[in-house]
């Protein structure tokens, strides 16, 4: 029923001027859409996201949205790490932590946190 659909990442936000100076300055996508101030879209690869106004803001404790790197891993975390984003280390079975990068199983990957606290995983995909 809905394996042929498109789906977007949906990330609620406190403040939509933060969440554009973040989604566009920092991570460089580009709005697409915006609803009267409510809610902004962000084209990303084949991909969206929905960006939206939401007094729950930052309460997910899981990855909101994951982007596929590919082998650019270290020269992503990298740029991000140039622009002030600040990535989180987990203990995770498998995964050995190497700078920024969590290692394993023929895998990478590398976790930030918006402005609000919502988490985004990049992968080696």
């Amino acid at each position: 029923m809905l394996g042929g659909k498109e789906t977007m990442a949906t990330v609620a936000v406190k403040d939509l001027n933060a969440a554009k100076r973040f989604y566009e300055g920092t991570l460089g996508l580009k709005q697409v859409d915006a609803q009267e101030q409510e809610a902004l879209t962000y084209q990303a690869g084949s991909a969206k996201i929905l960006v939206y106004r939401s007094q729950y803001a930052g309460s997910n404790k899981a990855t909101a949205a994951t982007w596929v790197i590919g082998k650019e891993m270290e020269k992503v975390v990298q740029g991000l790490r140039g622009k002030g984003v600040a990535f989180e280390h987990y203990k995770l079975p498998g995964l050995t932590l190497k700078g920024d990068i969590h290692e394993g199983g023929g895998m990478k990957a590398a976790w930030f946190k918006d402005p609000d606290g919502n988490i985004h995983a990049l992968v080696s995909g």
